[in-house]
């Protein structure tokens, strides 16, 4: 062997080495660029399912506040309902008493 079939080889494994780099080089950056790409799709998508937890759960906040709002009512009546029967009780007593009195 010469030094230029050695120079000659040494140099054919330089650029079968040099591309070779150049293609892992480029195929990581392929790689990178989807894994982007994907982690972007999957954060688009994150947001998107906050937004709809953070809507759903002010409509739910919204419904218990309506909620809360009527039990007061359904309260207040009840309260209605009870002073309006004692005094129908009350009045009946008093009718009642005098019925036995006029009938005694």
């Amino acid at each position: 062997m010469n030094i230029t079939s050695v120079h000659k080889q040494w140099m054919n494994k330089n650029v079968f080495f040099t591309i070779s780099a150049m293609f892992l080089l480029a195929s990581c950056g392929n790689l990178s660029n989807e894994v982007e790409s994907e982690l972007n799709k999957l954060k688009n998508k994150t947001q998107s399912l906050d937004s709809l937890i953070n809507k759903e759960t002010q409509r739910v906040l919204t419904l218990d506040s309506l909620i809360n709002k009527e039990t007061d009512k359904v309260k207040e009546l009840d309260t209605l309902i009870n002073k309006s029967t004692q005094q129908i009780d009350s009045i009946s007593q008093r009718g009642t008493t005098l019925l036995k009195k006029i009938t005694h």
